[in-house]
């Protein structure tokens, strides 16, 4: 699986949860948001993470 910025934006925007983490990392480490977007993949997303199913849907064509 791919890191790809604009499906991360995507699911950040659509889950609150992941939203208000994306937030607290940038506050907490002093992150730049690029850099923040990849922290979230690759602790919630890659590699069986939580929201790994719904970043992939993300890739799905739409019927």
């Amino acid at each position: 699986m791919k890191y790809i910025k604009s499906q991360m934006q995507q699911l950040i925007k659509e889950n609150k949860e992941l939203h208000t983490r994306f937030k607290e990392l940038k506050a907490e480490h002093g992150l730049e948001k690029n850099n923040a977007l990849k922290a979230l993949y690759h602790s919630e997303v890659a590699d069986g993470g939580k929201y790994q199913v719904p970043y992939q849907a993300l890739t799905q064509p739409k019927k």
